[in-house]
Protein backbone atom coordinates (compact mmCIF):
# COMPACT_ATOMS: atom_id res chain seq x y z
CA UNK A 1 0.00 0.00 0.00
CA UNK A 2 1.68 3.30 -1.05
CA UNK A 3 2.24 5.51 2.09
CA UNK A 4 1.26 8.94 1.92
CA UNK A 5 2.09 12.00 4.54
CA UNK A 6 0.20 15.62 4.40
CA UNK A 7 0.68 18.31 6.60
CA UNK A 8 -0.53 21.59 6.30
CA UNK A 9 1.43 25.24 7.51
CA UNK A 10 1.15 25.63 10.90
CA UNK A 11 -1.46 28.35 11.96
CA UNK A 12 0.32 30.82 14.30
CA UNK A 13 -1.23 30.80 18.00
CA UNK A 14 -2.48 34.20 17.97
CA UNK A 15 -5.64 34.99 16.13
CA UNK A 16 -8.34 33.40 14.66
CA UNK A 17 -8.35 31.99 11.21
CA UNK A 18 -10.11 33.39 8.09
CA UNK A 19 -11.10 31.87 4.82
CA UNK A 20 -7.90 32.96 2.82
CA UNK A 21 -6.07 30.37 5.30
CA UNK A 22 -8.57 27.97 3.99
CA UNK A 23 -8.05 29.20 0.09
CA UNK A 24 -4.37 28.44 0.12
CA UNK A 25 -3.29 26.02 2.49
CA UNK A 26 -6.17 23.84 4.31
CA UNK A 27 -8.70 23.17 2.16
CA UNK A 28 -6.55 21.90 -0.62
CA UNK A 29 -4.45 19.68 1.94
CA UNK A 30 -7.92 18.25 3.69
CA UNK A 31 -9.08 17.65 -0.26
CA UNK A 32 -5.71 15.42 -0.91
CA UNK A 33 -5.76 13.90 2.09
CA UNK A 34 -9.33 12.22 1.32
CA UNK A 35 -8.67 12.08 -2.58
CA UNK A 36 -5.53 9.64 -1.10
CA UNK A 37 -7.42 7.65 1.43
CA UNK A 38 -10.23 7.46 -1.36
CA UNK A 39 -8.03 5.45 -3.83
CA UNK A 40 -6.54 3.03 -1.39
CA UNK A 41 -3.60 5.04 0.11
CA UNK A 42 -1.95 5.16 3.66
CA UNK A 43 -2.48 8.86 4.86
CA UNK A 44 -1.47 10.27 7.86
CA UNK A 45 -2.79 13.63 7.71
CA UNK A 46 -1.23 16.65 10.53
CA UNK A 47 -1.11 19.50 11.42
CA UNK A 48 -0.50 22.61 14.72
CA UNK A 49 -0.43 25.14 16.15
CA UNK A 50 2.87 27.34 16.05
CA UNK A 51 3.63 28.46 19.55
CA UNK A 52 6.68 29.99 19.87
CA UNK A 53 8.74 33.47 19.33
CA UNK A 54 8.60 37.21 20.03
CA UNK A 55 4.32 37.83 18.74
CA UNK A 56 3.32 35.28 21.30
CA UNK A 57 5.24 37.11 23.96
CA UNK A 58 4.27 40.47 23.16
CA UNK A 59 0.55 39.85 23.01
CA UNK A 60 0.85 37.22 26.61
CA UNK A 61 2.23 40.20 28.37
CA UNK A 62 -0.25 43.00 27.05
CA UNK A 63 -3.04 40.11 27.57
CA UNK A 64 -1.58 39.62 31.26
CA UNK A 65 -1.23 35.86 30.48
CA UNK A 66 1.14 33.43 30.77
CA UNK A 67 2.41 32.45 26.80
CA UNK A 68 0.82 29.22 27.94
CA UNK A 69 -2.36 30.48 28.41
CA UNK A 70 -2.73 32.48 25.80
CA UNK A 71 -2.05 29.98 23.23
CA UNK A 72 -4.03 27.67 24.82
CA UNK A 73 -7.09 29.59 24.14
CA UNK A 74 -6.10 30.32 20.50
CA UNK A 75 -5.30 26.45 19.89
CA UNK A 76 -8.93 25.81 20.75
CA UNK A 77 -10.37 28.58 18.43
CA UNK A 78 -8.38 27.34 15.52
CA UNK A 79 -9.37 23.48 15.84
CA UNK A 80 -13.12 24.31 16.25
CA UNK A 81 -12.46 26.35 13.14
CA UNK A 82 -11.17 23.57 11.44
CA UNK A 83 -13.67 21.55 12.42
CA UNK A 84 -16.47 23.68 11.36
CA UNK A 85 -15.39 23.19 7.91
CA UNK A 86 -14.46 20.10 8.01
CA UNK A 87 -10.41 19.97 7.72
CA UNK A 88 -9.98 16.77 9.81
CA UNK A 89 -6.37 16.11 10.50
CA UNK A 90 -5.28 12.74 12.27
CA UNK A 91 -3.78 14.91 15.22
CA UNK A 92 -4.12 18.47 15.83
CA UNK A 93 -0.87 19.01 17.90
CA UNK A 94 1.25 22.02 19.31
CA UNK A 95 4.89 23.00 18.73
CA UNK A 96 5.69 23.67 22.23
CA UNK A 97 4.93 20.31 23.09
CA UNK A 98 7.30 18.38 24.99
CA UNK A 99 8.01 15.52 22.01
CA UNK A 100 8.48 19.04 19.40
CA UNK A 101 11.05 20.68 22.00
CA UNK A 102 12.87 17.31 22.20
CA UNK A 103 12.78 16.96 18.53
CA UNK A 104 14.57 20.41 18.19
CA UNK A 105 17.08 19.87 20.74
CA UNK A 106 18.01 16.94 19.05
CA UNK A 107 18.43 18.74 15.69
CA UNK A 108 20.20 21.49 16.91
CA UNK A 109 23.05 19.11 19.12
CA UNK A 110 23.67 17.01 15.80
CA UNK A 111 24.04 20.27 13.79
CA UNK A 112 26.48 21.68 16.39
CA UNK A 113 28.34 18.70 16.44
CA UNK A 114 28.70 18.10 12.92
CA UNK A 115 30.24 21.94 12.60
CA UNK A 116 26.85 23.34 10.97
CA UNK A 117 26.26 25.47 13.61
CA UNK A 118 28.51 28.04 15.03
CA UNK A 119 28.48 30.83 18.03
CA UNK A 120 29.37 34.87 16.77
CA UNK A 121 29.05 37.96 18.90
CA UNK A 122 26.88 39.92 17.14
CA UNK A 123 24.99 43.41 17.39
CA UNK A 124 21.57 43.82 18.43
CA UNK A 125 18.93 46.30 18.84
CA UNK A 126 18.41 47.15 22.41
CA UNK A 127 15.85 49.01 23.93
CA UNK A 128 17.36 51.55 26.90
CA UNK A 129 13.71 52.34 28.15
CA UNK A 130 12.31 48.90 28.20
CA UNK A 131 15.50 47.29 28.91
CA UNK A 132 15.89 44.44 26.76
CA UNK A 133 16.62 42.82 23.41
CA UNK A 134 14.69 43.19 20.54
CA UNK A 135 14.42 40.30 18.26
CA UNK A 136 12.88 39.72 15.23
CA UNK A 137 9.31 41.15 16.14
CA UNK A 138 10.40 43.30 18.68
CA UNK A 139 11.62 45.81 16.00
CA UNK A 140 9.04 47.65 13.40
CA UNK A 141 10.73 49.70 10.10
CA UNK A 142 11.22 49.57 6.77
CA UNK A 143 11.84 46.52 4.47
CA UNK A 144 15.69 46.62 3.29
CA UNK A 145 14.67 44.92 -0.08
CA UNK A 146 10.87 46.56 -1.45
CA UNK A 147 10.81 49.51 1.33
CA UNK A 148 7.35 48.19 2.33
CA UNK A 149 7.15 49.87 5.66
CA UNK A 150 6.11 48.80 9.15
CA UNK A 151 7.26 45.58 9.05
CA UNK A 152 8.91 43.28 11.77
CA UNK A 153 12.62 42.33 12.16
CA UNK A 154 12.50 38.77 10.29
CA UNK A 155 10.77 38.58 7.38
CA UNK A 156 8.69 41.48 5.12
CA UNK A 157 5.00 40.10 4.25
CA UNK A 158 5.34 42.35 1.68
CA UNK A 159 7.68 40.82 -0.68
CA UNK A 160 8.25 37.44 1.23
CA UNK A 161 12.19 38.32 1.84
CA UNK A 162 13.96 37.45 5.33
CA UNK A 163 17.04 39.30 6.66
CA UNK A 164 18.10 40.68 9.92
CA UNK A 165 16.71 43.24 12.44
CA UNK A 166 19.53 45.25 12.16
CA UNK A 167 19.21 45.54 8.66
CA UNK A 168 15.91 47.40 8.59
CA UNK A 169 15.44 50.54 7.81
CA UNK A 170 14.30 53.34 10.53
CA UNK A 171 14.20 51.06 13.04
CA UNK A 172 12.12 51.52 16.09
CA UNK A 173 11.05 49.45 18.94
CA UNK A 174 7.68 48.14 18.81
CA UNK A 175 6.60 48.38 22.80
CA UNK A 176 7.51 51.76 23.24
CA UNK A 177 8.12 53.13 19.22
CA UNK A 178 11.51 55.04 20.53
CA UNK A 179 14.79 54.39 18.10
CA UNK A 180 16.76 51.39 19.75
CA UNK A 181 20.59 50.95 19.96
CA UNK A 182 22.97 48.34 19.45
CA UNK A 183 24.92 46.22 21.58
CA UNK A 184 26.99 42.97 20.76
CA UNK A 185 25.11 39.61 22.06
CA UNK A 186 26.41 36.11 21.86
CA UNK A 187 24.36 34.35 19.00
CA UNK A 188 24.33 30.97 16.80
CA UNK A 189 24.09 30.53 12.97
CA UNK A 190 23.08 27.80 11.25
CA UNK A 191 25.44 27.27 8.20
CA UNK A 192 22.99 27.75 5.62
CA UNK A 193 25.08 29.23 2.82
CA UNK A 194 26.95 25.61 3.16
CA UNK A 195 23.67 24.29 1.50
CA UNK A 196 23.25 26.21 -1.22
CA UNK A 197 24.84 23.51 -4.27
CA UNK A 198 22.83 20.47 -2.59
CA UNK A 199 19.72 22.53 -2.28
CA UNK A 200 19.83 23.90 -6.25
CA UNK A 201 20.28 20.26 -7.11
CA UNK A 202 17.24 19.45 -4.81
CA UNK A 203 14.93 21.99 -6.30
CA UNK A 204 16.52 21.55 -9.87
CA UNK A 205 15.88 18.19 -10.08
CA UNK A 206 12.45 17.64 -8.08
CA UNK A 207 10.05 17.39 -11.11
CA UNK A 208 7.06 17.73 -8.40
CA UNK A 209 7.81 21.24 -7.52
CA UNK A 210 5.79 24.48 -8.57
CA UNK A 211 7.34 25.76 -11.55
CA UNK A 212 6.54 29.13 -10.70
CA UNK A 213 7.72 28.60 -7.28
CA UNK A 214 11.31 26.92 -8.13
CA UNK A 215 12.33 30.14 -10.75
CA UNK A 216 12.60 32.42 -7.66
CA UNK A 217 13.97 30.50 -4.78
CA UNK A 218 16.97 29.38 -7.54
CA UNK A 219 17.21 33.43 -7.76
CA UNK A 220 17.85 33.42 -4.19
CA UNK A 221 20.13 30.89 -4.24
CA UNK A 222 22.20 32.41 -7.28
CA UNK A 223 22.17 35.68 -5.43
CA UNK A 224 23.70 33.72 -2.41
CA UNK A 225 22.36 32.50 1.01
CA UNK A 226 23.39 33.86 4.08
CA UNK A 227 23.92 31.86 6.99
CA UNK A 228 20.89 32.23 9.65
CA UNK A 229 20.57 33.56 13.17
CA UNK A 230 18.97 30.97 15.07
CA UNK A 231 18.77 32.40 18.52
CA UNK A 232 16.74 34.87 20.74
CA UNK A 233 17.11 36.92 23.43
CA UNK A 234 13.92 36.07 24.68
CA UNK A 235 12.28 33.48 27.08
CA UNK A 236 9.52 31.95 25.76
CA UNK A 237 11.12 29.12 23.06
CA UNK A 238 13.22 26.25 22.56
CA UNK A 239 16.25 26.12 25.26
CA UNK A 240 19.68 25.81 23.58
CA UNK A 241 20.93 22.72 24.72
CA UNK A 242 24.18 23.84 25.57
CA UNK A 243 25.62 25.59 28.65
CA UNK A 244 27.16 28.62 27.01
CA UNK A 245 23.89 29.13 25.73
CA UNK A 246 21.62 28.40 28.57
CA UNK A 247 19.88 31.89 28.46
CA UNK A 248 18.37 31.90 24.53
CA UNK A 249 16.24 30.24 22.98
CA UNK A 250 15.76 28.72 19.31
CA UNK A 251 14.33 30.69 16.72
CA UNK A 252 11.12 29.68 15.76
CA UNK A 253 11.88 28.61 12.48
CA UNK A 254 14.18 26.88 13.42
CA UNK A 255 11.66 24.30 15.05
CA UNK A 256 8.52 24.96 14.24
CA UNK A 257 8.46 23.06 11.00
CA UNK A 258 10.23 20.37 12.77
CA UNK A 259 6.77 19.95 14.07
CA UNK A 260 5.37 17.95 10.86
CA UNK A 261 7.84 15.33 11.77
CA UNK A 262 7.47 15.12 15.58
CA UNK A 263 3.29 14.94 14.87
CA UNK A 264 3.91 11.97 12.13
CA UNK A 265 5.72 10.16 14.66
CA UNK A 266 3.25 10.79 17.31
CA UNK A 267 0.57 9.08 15.07
CA UNK A 268 2.75 6.28 14.10
CA UNK A 269 3.53 5.49 17.97
CA UNK A 270 -0.63 5.72 18.62
CA UNK A 271 -0.63 3.11 15.45
CA UNK A 272 2.29 1.09 16.49
CA UNK A 273 4.34 1.15 13.47
CA UNK A 274 7.83 2.42 13.15
CA UNK A 275 7.51 6.20 13.29
CA UNK A 276 10.94 6.70 11.19
CA UNK A 277 10.06 4.48 8.72
CA UNK A 278 6.93 5.42 7.85
CA UNK A 279 8.22 8.98 7.52
CA UNK A 280 11.41 7.76 4.75
CA UNK A 281 9.16 5.72 2.80
CA UNK A 282 5.91 7.54 1.93
CA UNK A 283 5.20 10.37 0.11
CA UNK A 284 5.71 14.05 1.46
CA UNK A 285 3.52 16.65 0.75
CA UNK A 286 3.73 20.08 2.63
CA UNK A 287 0.51 22.50 1.77
CA UNK A 288 1.40 25.91 2.61
CA UNK A 289 1.13 29.32 1.63
CA UNK A 290 3.35 31.79 -0.34
CA UNK A 291 4.21 33.80 2.37
CA UNK A 292 6.43 30.99 3.44
CA UNK A 293 7.91 30.08 0.65
CA UNK A 294 11.49 30.84 1.46
CA UNK A 295 11.51 28.93 4.80
CA UNK A 296 10.14 25.89 3.11
CA UNK A 297 12.47 25.17 0.31
CA UNK A 298 15.68 26.78 2.23
CA UNK A 299 15.38 26.57 5.77
CA UNK A 300 13.35 22.93 5.85
CA UNK A 301 14.91 21.02 3.09
CA UNK A 302 18.92 22.02 4.15
CA UNK A 303 18.17 21.42 8.26
CA UNK A 304 16.79 17.80 7.20
CA UNK A 305 20.05 17.60 4.40
CA UNK A 306 22.15 18.54 7.51
CA UNK A 307 20.58 15.98 10.04
CA UNK A 308 20.36 13.27 8.00
CA UNK A 309 17.79 11.34 9.15
CA UNK A 310 14.21 12.19 7.45
CA UNK A 311 13.56 12.44 3.61
CA UNK A 312 12.82 16.07 2.37
CA UNK A 313 9.38 16.72 0.81
CA UNK A 314 8.02 15.15 -2.64
CA UNK A 315 5.93 18.24 -3.26
CA UNK A 316 5.15 21.84 -1.50
CA UNK A 317 1.77 22.78 -3.06
CA UNK A 318 2.13 26.82 -3.00
CA UNK A 319 -1.33 28.55 -2.65
CA UNK A 320 -1.76 32.40 -3.16
CA UNK A 321 -3.41 34.89 -1.33
CA UNK A 322 -7.31 35.42 -1.22
CA UNK A 323 -8.96 38.47 -1.40
CA UNK A 324 -12.36 39.85 -0.53
CA UNK A 325 -13.81 42.10 -3.17
CA UNK A 326 -11.21 43.06 -5.28
CA UNK A 327 -9.50 44.16 -1.54
CA UNK A 328 -6.84 42.50 1.08
CA UNK A 329 -8.49 40.92 4.28
CA UNK A 330 -8.47 43.38 7.26
CA UNK A 331 -10.16 42.88 10.55
CA UNK A 332 -9.30 46.27 11.42
CA UNK A 333 -11.26 48.11 8.78
CA UNK A 334 -13.88 45.17 8.83
CA UNK A 335 -12.95 43.86 5.52
CA UNK A 336 -12.88 40.58 7.40
CA UNK A 337 -15.01 36.97 6.73
CA UNK A 338 -14.29 35.08 9.78
CA UNK A 339 -14.44 30.92 9.70
CA UNK A 340 -16.79 31.15 12.71
CA UNK A 341 -19.16 34.13 11.52
CA UNK A 342 -19.78 32.29 8.08
CA UNK A 343 -20.55 28.46 9.12
CA UNK A 344 -22.93 29.67 11.15
CA UNK A 345 -24.86 31.01 8.20
CA UNK A 346 -24.27 29.36 5.80
CA UNK A 347 -23.31 26.02 4.28
CA UNK A 348 -19.58 24.79 5.61
CA UNK A 349 -19.26 22.46 2.48
CA UNK A 350 -20.57 25.33 0.11
CA UNK A 351 -17.30 27.63 0.90
CA UNK A 352 -15.18 24.73 0.21
CA UNK A 353 -16.68 24.13 -3.49
CA UNK A 354 -16.89 27.81 -3.75
CA UNK A 355 -13.13 28.21 -2.63
CA UNK A 356 -12.11 25.31 -4.72
CA UNK A 357 -13.44 26.10 -7.79
CA UNK A 358 -11.75 29.77 -8.16
CA UNK A 359 -8.47 28.07 -7.15
CA UNK A 360 -5.05 27.03 -9.34
CA UNK A 361 -2.48 24.93 -8.24
CA UNK A 362 -0.20 27.92 -8.32
CA UNK A 363 0.38 31.28 -6.29
CA UNK A 364 -2.13 32.96 -8.82
CA UNK A 365 -4.64 35.01 -5.81
CA UNK A 366 -8.16 34.48 -6.08
CA UNK A 367 -11.27 36.67 -5.29
CA UNK A 368 -13.98 36.38 -3.13
CA UNK A 369 -17.32 37.83 -4.31
CA UNK A 370 -20.00 37.16 -3.40
CA UNK A 371 -22.36 37.14 -6.45
CA UNK A 372 -20.21 34.86 -8.11
CA UNK A 373 -20.29 32.20 -4.35
CA UNK A 374 -23.70 32.44 -5.07
CA UNK A 375 -24.00 32.20 -9.07
CA UNK A 376 -21.66 28.83 -8.22
CA UNK A 377 -23.40 27.21 -5.30
CA UNK A 378 -27.00 28.21 -7.33
CA UNK A 379 -26.40 27.41 -10.64
CA UNK A 380 -23.93 24.96 -10.54
CA UNK A 381 -23.63 22.67 -7.82
CA UNK A 382 -27.33 22.67 -7.26
CA UNK A 383 -28.69 23.77 -10.93
CA UNK A 384 -26.60 21.28 -12.52
CA UNK A 385 -25.10 18.86 -9.71
CA UNK A 386 -27.67 18.55 -7.50
CA UNK A 387 -30.59 18.50 -10.31
CA UNK A 388 -29.09 15.46 -11.65
CA UNK A 389 -28.72 13.59 -8.56
CA UNK A 390 -31.89 14.40 -7.62
CA UNK A 391 -33.58 13.57 -10.45
CA UNK A 392 -32.37 10.46 -10.68
CA UNK A 393 -33.24 9.05 -7.24
CA UNK A 394 -36.88 10.38 -7.28
CA UNK A 395 -37.19 8.79 -10.71
CA UNK A 396 -36.12 5.53 -9.33
CA UNK A 397 -38.10 6.00 -6.07
CA UNK A 398 -41.22 6.70 -7.83
CA UNK A 399 -41.25 4.07 -10.51
CA UNK A 400 -39.56 1.81 -9.58
CA UNK A 401 -40.44 1.16 -5.86
CA UNK A 402 -37.25 2.21 -4.55
CA UNK A 403 -34.63 -0.29 -6.60
CA UNK A 404 -32.71 0.78 -9.25
CA UNK A 405 -33.80 -1.21 -12.51
CA UNK A 406 -31.44 -4.09 -14.26
CA UNK A 407 -30.71 -2.69 -17.78
CA UNK A 408 -31.48 -3.97 -21.01
CA UNK A 409 -29.94 -4.18 -24.23
CA UNK A 410 -28.13 -0.63 -24.64
CA UNK A 411 -28.93 1.59 -27.64
CA UNK A 412 -26.75 4.05 -28.83
CA UNK A 413 -26.97 6.40 -26.49
CA UNK A 414 -26.65 4.33 -24.08
CA UNK A 415 -23.75 3.11 -25.55
CA UNK A 416 -21.78 6.88 -26.08
CA UNK A 417 -22.69 7.39 -22.33
CA UNK A 418 -21.02 4.48 -20.89
CA UNK A 419 -18.07 5.46 -22.62
CA UNK A 420 -18.67 9.36 -21.24
CA UNK A 421 -18.79 7.57 -17.78
CA UNK A 422 -15.52 6.06 -18.28
CA UNK A 423 -13.68 8.78 -19.69
CA UNK A 424 -15.25 10.80 -16.96
CA UNK A 425 -13.13 8.66 -14.19
CA UNK A 426 -10.17 8.70 -16.06
CA UNK A 427 -9.99 12.49 -16.52
CA UNK A 428 -11.18 12.82 -12.79
CA UNK A 429 -7.96 10.60 -11.22
CA UNK A 430 -5.49 12.33 -13.37
CA UNK A 431 -6.43 15.77 -12.19
CA UNK A 432 -6.56 14.90 -8.52
CA UNK A 433 -3.10 13.14 -9.01
CA UNK A 434 -1.69 16.08 -10.02
CA UNK A 435 -3.15 18.28 -7.11
CA UNK A 436 -5.18 20.21 -10.11
CA UNK A 437 -8.71 20.13 -7.99
CA UNK A 438 -10.29 23.06 -9.56
CA UNK A 439 -10.04 21.41 -13.04
CA UNK A 440 -11.44 18.09 -11.22
CA UNK A 441 -14.22 19.86 -10.05
CA UNK A 442 -15.27 21.13 -13.20
CA UNK A 443 -15.00 17.75 -14.29
CA UNK A 444 -17.29 16.85 -12.30
CA UNK A 445 -20.13 19.65 -13.25
CA UNK A 446 -19.28 19.21 -17.10
CA UNK A 447 -20.23 15.66 -16.35
CA UNK A 448 -23.58 16.46 -14.93
CA UNK A 449 -23.69 19.05 -17.71
CA UNK A 450 -23.59 15.38 -19.65
CA UNK A 451 -25.59 13.41 -17.61
CA UNK A 452 -28.55 15.71 -17.59
CA UNK A 453 -28.68 16.62 -21.61
CA UNK A 454 -28.52 12.03 -21.97
CA UNK A 455 -31.27 12.32 -19.12
CA UNK A 456 -33.53 14.71 -21.21
CA UNK A 457 -32.76 12.89 -24.54
CA UNK A 458 -34.19 9.75 -23.09
CA UNK A 459 -37.12 11.01 -21.29
CA UNK A 460 -37.62 8.64 -18.33
CA UNK A 461 -40.94 10.75 -17.09
CA UNK A 462 -42.56 9.11 -20.54
CA UNK A 463 -40.32 6.08 -21.65
CA UNK A 464 -40.07 4.24 -18.04
CA UNK A 465 -36.48 3.81 -20.05
CA UNK A 466 -34.49 1.11 -17.48
CA UNK A 467 -31.45 1.46 -19.28
CA UNK A 468 -31.87 5.40 -18.30
CA UNK A 469 -31.83 5.07 -14.66
CA UNK A 470 -29.53 2.18 -14.28
CA UNK A 471 -26.92 4.07 -15.89
CA UNK A 472 -27.83 7.34 -14.46
CA UNK A 473 -27.48 5.52 -11.12
CA UNK A 474 -24.29 4.49 -11.99
CA UNK A 475 -23.44 7.80 -12.95
CA UNK A 476 -24.81 9.83 -9.31
CA UNK A 477 -22.48 6.87 -7.22
CA UNK A 478 -19.59 8.37 -9.27
CA UNK A 479 -20.00 12.15 -8.83
CA UNK A 480 -21.53 11.01 -5.15
CA UNK A 481 -18.14 9.25 -4.42
CA UNK A 482 -15.60 12.08 -6.42
CA UNK A 483 -17.70 14.46 -4.87
CA UNK A 484 -16.65 13.53 -1.32
CA UNK A 485 -13.03 15.16 -1.00
CA UNK A 486 -14.50 18.55 -1.98
CA UNK A 487 -17.90 18.31 -0.02
CA UNK A 488 -17.11 15.83 2.84
CA UNK A 489 -20.48 16.41 4.76
CA UNK A 490 -23.35 17.04 1.99
CA UNK A 491 -21.93 13.85 0.39
CA UNK A 492 -22.19 11.69 3.26
CA UNK A 493 -25.77 12.81 3.60
CA UNK A 494 -26.26 11.75 0.27
CA UNK A 495 -24.47 8.33 0.61
CA UNK A 496 -26.68 7.60 3.04
CA UNK A 497 -29.74 7.87 0.45
CA UNK A 498 -27.72 5.79 -2.01
CA UNK A 499 -28.15 3.10 0.95
CA UNK A 500 -24.54 0.86 0.52
CA UNK A 501 -23.68 -1.53 2.82
CA UNK A 502 -20.23 0.22 2.91
CA UNK A 503 -18.86 3.61 3.98
CA UNK A 504 -18.43 6.86 1.80
CA UNK A 505 -14.93 6.42 2.40
CA UNK A 506 -14.90 2.85 0.58
CA UNK A 507 -17.20 4.40 -2.29
CA UNK A 508 -14.92 3.39 -5.71
CA UNK A 509 -16.11 -0.38 -4.51
CA UNK A 510 -17.10 -1.92 -7.58
CA UNK A 511 -20.33 -3.43 -7.34
CA UNK A 512 -23.57 -4.27 -9.35
CA UNK A 513 -26.11 -1.45 -9.09
CA UNK A 514 -28.80 -3.19 -10.61
CA UNK A 515 -31.99 -3.98 -8.23
CA UNK A 516 -29.86 -2.71 -5.32
CA UNK A 517 -32.69 -0.39 -3.18
CA UNK A 518 -32.11 3.22 -2.38
CA UNK A 519 -33.66 5.05 0.63
CA UNK A 520 -36.59 8.03 0.09
CA UNK A 521 -35.01 10.81 -1.50
CA UNK A 522 -34.47 14.18 -0.21
CA UNK A 523 -33.50 17.82 -0.64
CA UNK A 524 -29.45 17.72 0.48
CA UNK A 525 -28.46 20.66 -1.62
CA UNK A 526 -30.09 23.30 -1.31
CA UNK A 527 -30.37 26.95 -2.86
CA UNK A 528 -28.85 30.28 -1.00
CA UNK A 529 -31.16 32.84 -0.80
CA UNK A 530 -29.91 36.22 -2.15
CA UNK A 531 -31.89 37.51 1.32
CA UNK A 532 -28.93 35.85 3.56
CA UNK A 533 -26.36 36.70 1.95
CA UNK A 534 -27.09 40.30 2.05
CA UNK A 535 -27.81 40.02 5.64
CA UNK A 536 -24.78 38.58 6.51
CA UNK A 537 -22.91 41.30 4.63
CA UNK A 538 -25.07 44.12 6.25
CA UNK A 539 -24.51 42.30 9.64
CA UNK A 540 -20.28 41.26 9.51
CA UNK A 541 -19.03 43.74 6.45
CA UNK A 542 -20.63 46.87 6.88
CA UNK A 543 -18.02 48.69 4.26
CA UNK A 544 -19.77 46.21 1.42
CA UNK A 545 -23.20 47.16 1.50
CA UNK A 546 -23.07 49.31 -1.43
CA UNK A 547 -21.84 45.21 -2.98
CA UNK A 548 -25.09 43.66 -5.49
CA UNK A 549 -25.92 41.19 -5.37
Amino acid sequence: MEKVIITAALPYSNGELHLGHLYSTYFPADIAARFFRLVGKKVIFVCGSDDYGTPILIAAERAGKTPEEYIKKWWEVQERDFKSVNVDFDLYYHTHSKENRELAQHFFLELWKKGYIYEKEVEQFYCEKDKKFLPDRYVIGTCPFCGAEGQYGDNCEVCGRTYEPTQLLNPRCAICNNPPVLKKTLHYFFKLSAFSSKLKKWIEENKNLQKDVKKYVLKWIEEGLKDWDITRDISWGVPIPLEKGKDKVLYGWFDNHLGYITFVLKVCEKLGIDGKEFWNSSKIYHFIGKDIVYHHYLFLPAERMAEGNFKLPDFIPTGGYLLLEGKKFSKSRNWYISIKDFVENFESDYLRYYLTSISARSQKDANFQWKEFEEKINHELIAIIGNFIHRTLTFIWKNFEGKVPAPQTFDEKDKEFEAELKKFEKEYFEKMEKLEFEKALKTILNFCIKCNQYFQHKEPWKTKDKNCLYLSFRAVKKVVSFLYPFLPKLTKKLWEILNFDFPIEKSLKEVEVANHSIKKPKIVLKKIEERKILEFIKKFSPQSNDLKI
